[in-house]
């Protein structure tokens, strides 16, 4: 029970497992319309729509509305399969599961798209698919807006707004020395801080209140002593000392 996790209710640690075997012969009961066996062969898929909501689970998408909304491609999976044709069940299923979770993501995204803009988005795909298998080489923006009739901004400031933002997070590749990430790609070489410690910084800053950042700046950034800004703002060297260790605690845990 120490691994478990709560998903929409259920407790995935507990969820069934089945061999391929037991797979083929429930998906036949489901073909021949046995009661209760699409429900039975879900739970025992349930594992398999967790492992793929494992790869879209960030921060800004909720881990539950995810599971579902694969949940619901695997039941259209169980519902267009056919046993017949020679492949496993979770073969067919992974990219029907993924493709419902991007759909998703895509039309739920935080920063709001007009109809207009993204079937625009749309077209300029399809444009380009048709240019690609033509010329069996990667259309430029010019050329997907020449096909369409329109500017070259429109179709690149459309396919920017469904392009999914990107984690600074996101591993770019893997070697021997561990994961290279997005974020490594940013750093300042003149500048032992990155551009993101800095902006964290100043936000936790302002979370402060007026006497502790006041505090603070006159001790780090501008080089005080405790006894210079106890003289300067009128409290003790030792309530300066108390109100900094307190200001830098809170930005620690900020």
């Amino acid at each position: 029970m120490s691994n478990k996790v709560m998903i929409c209710g259920i407790n995935t640690s507990t969820l069934p497992k089945a061999t391929n075997s037991e797979l083929v012969s429930l998906m036949r009961q489901i073909k021949q319309g046995k009661e209760g066996a699409r429900e039975e062969f879900v739970m025992y898929n349930m594992r398999l729509v967790l492992s793929i909501c494992g790869r879209f689970n960030t921060t800004k998408n909720n881990i539950d509305d995810v599971f579902q909304v694969g949940t619901i491609g695997l039941m259209k999976a169980i519902d267009n399969f056919n046993p017949d044709i020679g492949v496993r069940f979770s073969t067919y299923a992974v990219p029907m599961i993924i493709g419902e979770i991007r759909r998703f993501l895509r039309d739920n995204n935080a920063v709001k798209v007009t109809r207009s803009l993204r079937d625009l988005a749309y077209k300029s795909l399809t444009v380009k698919e048709k240019l690609l298998k033509e010329n069996n080489d990667e259309p430029s923006v010019d050329q997907i807006a020449n096909e369409l009739n329109i500017e070259a901004s429109e179709v690149a400031c459309a396919l920017d707004a469904i392009t999914e933002p990107l984690s600074l997070y996101e591993t770019v590749y893997n070697d021997e020395d561990g994961n290279f990430l997005v974020l490594d790609q940013l750093k300042d070489p003149t500048s032992e801080d990155t551009w993101l410690e800095n902006t964290a910084l100043k936000d936790a800053l302002i979370s402060l209140g007026a006497r502790e950042r006041e505090i603070l700046t006159l001790r780090y950034f501008v080089g005080k002593t405790q006894m210079e800004i106890s003289e300067q703002i009128g409290i003790s060297q030792a309530q300066v000392s108390r109100l900094e260790k307190n200001a830098i605690k809170l930005l620690k845990h900020i």
